[in-house]
């Protein structure tokens, strides 16, 4: 792993083992810190360039979304107070920095038929004489358990053949996103997937020592990339053909795999409101089976009612643009 380069790079290691030590994932906290570390080291900083325009200046200078700026400022700010609990620096100059506003973000929301279309574009790619492509069958079973149980994308490709129990029903999701462990009842249909896909799996004699659950065509994890190369190629065949747009300080999601994640918390909610239950009495449930860290992250798809809702809002604003 490549190493920080400027002279507060054995605090940043330091930082970085604190982390760790606490539950957080090494690999996140070092991106948070990497624009920071390359920002002092091109420009030959020292302790006595740490001030609190400093940080101003390196707010107008960090690239990307206001959302992304507003992390890694939040991780050079949380580096900043273990250098003061530590005793390397007497005062936390981003204390008092504010952050970036943002503007309203509303992903694409996929409906529950447009959701069946997609999984059924993606089988329809794959030929009669293909039917034993292990690879393209785990790639289909990893958006076919994100759509279905709203995983992360990078869940689904962490699952263990060990994490499935059949007699249960229940899929181990294990040290994700936030590190947390949970353990999620499976709908009968990705079930019946599952047990589709291990037959042909097992058929193959597959064999090693801790075997990922989706693998490729060498027997290796399956990649990220397997997985938005196919959801693109499936959403175009369905016409989905969406791009990010921006009207106001409003942004409109183009259709990504995480998508499936918004959508099946949006399409959950839409199920318990027609039949007539207390949205807000499951949201606890469902904030405990995506793994969200506290029950606000979960509170927020209430914003987007349904996929339609969606829609019309980005239709009245497009119309309304003049007076927006």
């Amino acid at each position: 792993m490549r190493p920080f380069e400027s002279f507060l790079a054995i605090e940043m290691e330091e930082y970085i083992q604190h982390r760790v030590s606490l539950g957080y994932n090494g690999r996140n906290q070092r991106s948070l810190l990497r624009p920071f570390d390359r920002y002092l080291k091109e420009n030959e900083c020292c302790w006595d360039s740490i001030k609190p325009e400093f940080f101003l200046e390196l707010r107008r200078k960090l690239k990307g979304e206001s959302s992304t700026i507003n992390g890694i400022l939040s991780g050079v700010r949380n580096f900043f107070q273990f250098l003061v609990h530590m005793g390397h620096y007497t005062h936390n100059p981003l204390r008092d920095l504010p952050a970036i506003k943002v503007g309203q973000y509303y992903p694409y929301i996929f409906s529950s038929e447009q959701l069946e279309e997609l999984l059924l574009s993606i089988k329809a790619r794959l030929p009669d004489n293909l039917r034993n492509d292990l690879e393209f069958a785990s790639v289909y079973l990893s958006i076919f358990l994100m759509a279905k149980c709203g995983l992360r994308i990078s869940e689904p490709l962490s699952i263990l053949v060990t994490h499935y129990c059949q007699n249960e029903g229940t899929i181990y999701i294990e040290k994700t996103k936030f590190q947390n462990d949970r353990l999620i009842p499976a709908p009968k249909s990705v079930l019946y997937e599952i047990e589709k896909y291990l037959s042909m799996r097992n058929s193959m004699n597959i064999k090693d020592k801790k075997p990922h659950l989706l693998i490729d065509q060498k027997q290796r994890p399956l990649s990220p990339n397997h997985i938005y190369t196919l959801f693109h190629q499936a959403a175009k065949d369905i016409g989905i053909n969406e791009t990010k747009r921006k009207i106001g300080n409003i942004k409109f999601g183009s259709p990504t795999p995480h998508c499936l994640r918004h959508s099946f918390a949006v399409n959950t909610l839409i199920r318990i409101k027609e039949r007539g239950e207390s949205i807000w009495d499951a949201l606890p449930i469902l904030a405990i089976y995506m793994g969200h860290r506290n029950i606000c992250s979960t509170t927020r798809y209430l914003t987007v009612v349904n996929a339609e809702h969606r829609q019309d809002f980005f239709d009245f604003l497009s119309s309304n643009q003049d007076i927006l």
